[in-house]
This record gives C-alpha cells, structure tokens and sequence, in this order.
C-alpha cells in the first residue's frame, strides 16, 4: 500500500518582490516533503500564488494594467522563485486558473446549501494590504492614522452590502476538534493564542465585497466578488481537482498532512479554513504549522529601517544551499529567528565549509592518492569502527521523530554532530600512518568514514540538495538508494568502480567588507 502525503506552503499574495518570509517558508516545506520522499513515500508538495483581491487591482490600476495581465507578470516572478530556492514541488497553483475558479464556486454553494451563508449589510476596520476585518479592540490610534495592532498595516472604516458566513456557530465545533486532535495547530504557543480568540467567542464573517471586482463573482449575484480568504484557502484543494472527490489525487492526498504558513497567518488557516470545511462536509487537515517571523538583527525587516536582506541577492554571492542550511539551522522553527550577514558567514564557514565539506575532501582526496580511487573493502571490523557507524544508525528512529514532528533544529544538530564525529574518527585513526605498517587496517578505516559520508550526505539532502547529490554522484550512489533505508545498506559501494571527481562543495568566505 503506498504510503501518501501532501504537504503545502501558503499561497503567497504577488504584490511584490519575494522576500526573506517567502523564502523561509517555501524551504521549510520543501526539507520536509524530500524527508517524506527519503522515507519512500508518494509525496504531493504544493505551493502557488493568491490572485485576487482589492490589493491586486488597486496595483494593476496604477500600473495601467489589467488585473490579470498584471497577476502574470508578478506570479512568474514566485514560480521562477522555486527554481531560485531549489524547491522540489510537484504543483503551483494560481487562484486565477480555472481549476480554481470550479473549486471556489463549489465551496460557495456548499456553503449555500448548509445554511451557513446570508445576506446583510457589513461595516467594520479593513486593511486593504492584510485583505482582512479587525474588531474595534483590534485597532490602535498611530500618529494619526488607524493601523491593526496585528500587522500594523493602516485600515479604513468599510460599509456595504455583505455575505457573511456564520463563524460564530462553529465556535463549539471548532474547541472540540482543538481539543481531541492535539496536533492539530503546532506549536502548542500558537494553538493556545487560537483556543484564546475561539473561546472570546466568534463573529460571523464578511465573506464577499462590492468595492471592487477583481476576484471570483459570487454565484447569481455577480455585484459581489468572494471574499479573498474564502477564495485563497480553497486552492489547498483546488489542486486535487476537487469537487471531483473521486479523482485519485483527492482520495489520495485529502486531508492534507500539514499546511506550513507564518504566524500572521494562523488564524485564517487554524479557524476560518476548517469552519469552511466542517460547513461543506469536508475533512478537515492534520496538521497546521505556523512558524515566526524572520528578524533582520532582531529587529523585524522593513524598508523604513533599511534591514531587508533579499534571499534572491545571498543566494548569488554565497549559494542556495548555503541560505537554505543557515536559515532552519539558525531559526527555532515555531519560533522568531533573527538572522545576520555574520552569522550566515560564521555558519557557511564552520559547519558546512570546516566540517562536512572538509570532511569529503579530505577522505576523497586521499583515497583517489592511495587506493587507485577506489573505495576499499572492509575487513576486520573493530570496535572504534562499529561505534562511530552504530551511534548514527541507533539514533535512525530519533532522527525520523524529529524531522515528523517539525523539530528541525534537534534534527540539524544531531546530523551535524555525526559530521564532527566522522572527522575526529578520520583524524584519531590517521589512515596516512597506519598505511604503512598494516594496510588493511587503513582499507576498513576508509571504508568505515566513507559508509559514514554516504549516511550523513543522505540524511543532509533534503536541506542542502545540491551538496549532497555531488557526494551521493561521487560515490556512484543511484538515485533510486538515497533513501532513509540504505543508511543501513552495506553493500552500495561498487568496489571496482572508480569515484567520480568532487568539486569544491563549499568556499570559505573571508571578510568581504
């Protein structure tokens, strides 16, 4: 029976250049979906861009441009950015497809059906740039100018006539799922701040808009346009080709395993998302992750401080493997992370450069000098040799747990512990003087670290993909063996072949100030 999962990043909104937030939560994603595929399972990875929206049309509108034009234009700049991180999606949805379009209406008259949608008149604070209504306790006064304590992005007082959808009958529904589904929003933190805003009690939600008109019409009454997040959430399901739940994509992949989004996010995914669901009769997800914000040297990223680092801009000078191991290696994942320019050196330098990258070098180098290039076989296996190989394969099951439950951080540091441990066996047992007086014993040796740089390049692969898979090539491991199961495989090494030449896998960087 295969062993399916689907996992999504939010949809970003293309209003602007991508940044750092974008980029963290796309590689977060993808390190978790090439993890599953290591574990051999069929794996659905899917990302996209959110269409619609006043926003959007406001934007086009300066720019003289149609709505949809103007989406095109700003929706390949996010696809391009998929290859740019190297992400290994399977799907990239836009909200203004027809797939989409067919999804939404679904939904919408789902919705009808059940009686959960009515028709009335709607005034409140809304912010154009978060595409969302805040209560009154909600705002604050900011030099004059009413802005969301939130997100701190201005709002204006809206009234016209609405849809709404009625949030506040499934206040109970919603706390029993949170309740028995322990797992449900991760980190706990977030869930408790969602059981918090639950148990205040809901309001029924505004779900459609009449000031403007780039978005899905509403069904008979095309005066209105569908609220953008009742429109937005629905792509997780877009892409399984629903409403055709007998479509193998939909038996296969629905309830997705884990939405990953940030945490200003959280409450349109952990609340309004299975409310819509639970109204249409649908499963719901298992898991909802919302991560914290990327900080710039503690302080959040913004064009007034001058502190946005653009991943685009590291990716060119240091690499993307470079960005993509420093960002979940530096940053708590649930939590805000501050990143440097300092640290991202410090960390290319002493992890990646100093300690794996040295590691297959120098291993490499010397067996292309004293074994014709040839990894050597084994023989006489000694106790220094099975400690070094069973600490990491007894530690397997930890490694698996951690990666499962988004602990990416434990998962790092054991990996690179495993690293600095093959180095020091390397150095302690000097295979360039034991060469001399007992050869065979410096042929185990070398076997022995080569297995280790086989075992931890294939547990390093969902995060720096590119490295690793210039090792795995040395190698002459296939393909179809980098997975989780042949760390414990013995009998990859094609002894008579010959190692392919290794590049440089990762420059020092001195001070370029």
């Amino acid at each position: 029976m295969n062993k399916n999962f689907y996992i999504t990043t939010p949809i970003y909104y293309p209003s602007g250049k991508p940044h750092m937030g974008h980029a963290y939560s796309s590689i977060v994603a993808d390190i978790f979906a090439r993890f599953k595929r290591l574990e051999n399972f069929n794996v659905l990875f899917l990302t996209g861009t959110d269409e619609h929206g006043q926003k959007i049309e406001k934007e086009a509108r300066k720019k003289n441009k149609e709505p949809k034009i103007f989406c095109d234009e700003l929706s390949e700049k996010f696809k391009s950015l998929t290859k740019t991180l190297n992400l290994s999606n399977d799907d990239f949805i836009r909200t203004t497809e027809k797939r989409h379009h067919k999804s939404v209406l679904e939904i919408w008259n789902r919705l009808i059906e059940s009686g959960d949608i009515y028709l009335d008149k709607y005034s409140g604070w809304y912010s154009i740039s978060d595409e969302s209504f805040y209560d009154k306790d909600e705002i604050e006064d900011k030099n004059g100018q009413k802005i969301s304590k939130t997100s701190g992005s201005s709002v204006e007082w809206v009234e016209e006539e609405s849809y709404f959808f009625k949030l506040s009958a499934w206040s109970k529904k919603l706390l029993e799922h949170y309740k028995n589904n322990k797992e449900f929003i991760l980190p706990t933190s977030r869930k408790n701040e969602v059981i918090s805003f639950v148990e205040k009690g809901l309001k029924d939600l505004s779900i459609s808009r009449t000031s403007f008109s780039w978005g899905i019409p509403v069904p008979k009454n095309d005066n209105h346009v569908i609220y953008v997040w009742l429109d937005a959430l629905t792509n997780y399901i877009s892409a399984l080709n629903f409403p055709d739940i007998n479509d193998k994509k939909f038996k296969n992949f629905w309830p997705a395993d884990i939405h990953v989004i940030g945490k200003d996010i959280l409450r349109f995914h952990a609340i309004f998302w299975p409310a819509f669901l639970f109204a249409a009769k649908l499963p719901l997800p298992k898991k909802i992750f919302g991560h914290g914000w990327i900080l710039s040297d503690e302080k959040k990223m913004s064009k007034s401080l001058g502190n946005i680092l653009d991943p685009i801009e590291i990716i060119n000078k240091y690499g993307i493997d470079q960005l993509r191991y420093y960002l979940v290696k530096e940053v708590s994942l649930g939590n805000d992370g501050s990143i440097s320019m300092e640290n991202l050196k410090n960390c290319i330098n002493n992890d990646l450069a100093n300690n794996y990258g040295n590691l297959c070098q120098r291993v490499f180098s010397f067996i292309k000098k004293n074994c014709d290039n040839k990894i050597p076989k084994k023989k006489n296996i000694k106790p220094e040799d099975k400690k070094l190989l069973n600490n990491l394969e007894n530690n397997l099951h930890n490694l698996i747990n951690f990666m499962n439950k988004q602990n990416l951080n434990e998962y790092i540091k054991m990996v690179v512990n495993f690293s600095f441990e093959a180095n020091k066996y390397f150095n302690d047992l000097e295979p360039w003087t034991v060469k001399k007086s007992d050869p065979i014993r410096m042929n185990t040796i070398l076997f022995t670290i080569t297995q280790q740089i086989k075992n931890i390049s294939i547990l390093l692969n969902p995060i720096i993909p590119d490295s690793t898979q210039k090792v795995l090539n040395t190698l002459n491991i296939k393909k179809e063996d980098i997975k989780i199961e042949s760390i414990k495989n013995y009998d990859l090494f094609n002894h008579e072949q010959e190692l392919k030449n290794l590049e440089i896998l990762f420059t020092k960087i001195e001070n370029d100030n």
